[in-house]
C-alpha cells in the first residue's frame, strides 16, 4: 500500500476488525439498505456542479436513460422541499432522505441547505449523503449539524498513480490539480474525511467502482485503508463502460466475486445495494413513487452504475 499503509496489515486484526456496529443507529437506513422491510427512500437531486473529473462519469440530465449519475432534473432547495412534503403524504413509509447528485454534494451549498431544511421540518427522517470526499475535512462539522446520519464516500484507489487514471483533474480551493497531484489531493482528504465523520459518530459506507484493468487488484488495499480510518461498511460497484472508459469491459461474474472477497478481509461488505438514479425515489424495486410525487414519463429503472 502506498499514501501511509504500510503497516495495517500489521496492526489489523481479525480482532480490531469485527464490523461494528453503527453506533446504535439504525443498521437499515444506511444508504446501501441491506434489510428485512422495504424501506422507501427519495433522492433529490439539488447539486448543480462537480469539483473533480472521473473518466467513468458522464454528468447528464437525461429523462430516459437514467443512470445514477444522471437526472431527469436538477431542483432548488425550495422544490426540493416540496418534492419531499408531496413523498410525505403519499407514502406513510418514507424514512430516509438524501442526495447524491447529479454534481458533487458538497462542491456547493444546496445539498447542506436542503438536508438541514428537511432535518428542520422532518426530524424523523434518516438523512444520508453521498461525496467524493474532496471537500469532506471542511464541511465535516456542517454535515453533522445538517442532520446527516449517514454518509457514503466514493473511494477509488489509495495509490495515486491508480487514482490519477481514474480522476486525472481536480478543482481544489479555485486551483486546478492535475495527475498524481489530484490523485494525491483526492486521496488524502477522503482518507481524513472519513476518520472525522466517522470520530463524530456518522455511520460510514465507502463505494468503490470495480474498474477492470486498473483497480481491480487494488481493491483489498482500498477496504484496509479505510477500515482503518473509520468506515464501516463497503459496496463494490462493477463498472459501467461509459466516457473515457467505454472502452474497457464491465467487470464479469468472477471478478466481482474476487473483488468483494478481498474487501471482506476488513469490512462488511453490501452486496444487496442497486445504483440509483439522483432523483430515485421508491423501494427496491421501484414502487411508482417517483411517478406520483413528480408527474409521468420519467423512466426509473434500477440499473447497476457509478453510485
Amino acid at each position: 500500500m502506498t499514501e501511509g499503509g504500510a503497516g495495517l496489515s500489521q496492526t489489523m486484526t481479525a480482532a480490531t476488525l469485527a464490523f461494528p456496529a453503527p453506533n446504535g443507529k439504525r443498521p437499515d437506513v444506511l444508504p446501501s439498505a441491506q434489510t428485512t422491510a422495504p424501506i422507501t427512500r427519495l433522492h433529490l437531486p439539488v447539486s448543480p456542479a462537480c469539483n473533480i473529473d472521473c473518466a467513468f462519469c458522464a454528468q447528464a440530465f437525461d429523462r430516459h436513460d437514467h443512470h445514477a449519475d444522471q437526472a431527469s432534473r436538477l431542483l432548488t432547495p425550495t422544490q426540493a422541499i416540496e418534492l419531499v412534503a408531496r413523498a410525505r403524504a403519499l407514502s406513510s413509509t418514507l424514512s430516509v432522505v438524501g442526495v447524491a447528485g447529479p454534481g458533487e454534494p458538497l462542491a456547493t451549498h444546496h445539498a447542506l441547505d436542503t438536508l438541514a431544511k428537511v432535518h428542520e421540518r422532518w426530524p424523523d427522517l434518516a438523512l444520508c449523503l453521498s461525496t467524493n470526499g474532496l471537500m469532506l475535512p471542511e464541511q465535516v462539522d456542517q454535515i453533522a449539524a445538517s442532520g446527516i446520519t449517514t454518509l457514503t464516500v466514493t473511494v477509488n484507489a489509495v495509490d495515486p498513480a491508480i487514482q490519477a487514471r481514474i480522476t486525472p483533474t481536480i478543482a481544489w480551493r479555485h486551483r486546478r490539480l492535475d495527475g498524481t497531484a489530484a490523485a494525491k489531493r483526492l486521496i488524502r482528504n477522503q482518507i481524513d474525511g472519513i476518520a472525522q465523520a466517522s470520530a463524530r459518530g456518522i455511520v460510514v459506507k465507502v463505494d468503490t467502482v470495480l474498474i477492470p484493468t486498473v483497480n481491480e487488484d487494488h481493491i483489498g488495499d482500498i477496504a484496509e485503508r479505510v477500515a482503518y480510518a473509520g468506515a464501516h461498511l463497503i459496496h463494490i460497484i462493477p463498472l459501467v463502460p461509459q466516457h473515457r472508459f467505454a472502452h474497457l469491459p464491465a467487470p464479469g461474474l468472477m471478478k466481482r466475486y474476487v473483488a468483494r472477497a478481498d474487501a471482506e478481509r476488513y469490512l462488511r461488505v453490501s452486496n444487496h445495494c442497486q445504483q440509483c438514479a439522483a432523483d430515485a425515489s421508491g423501494t427496491a424495486p421501484d414502487d411508482g413513487l417517483t411517478a406520483a410525487c413528480c408527474g409521468g414519463g420519467i423512466w426509473t429503472e434500477q440499473i447497476l452504475s457509478h453510485g
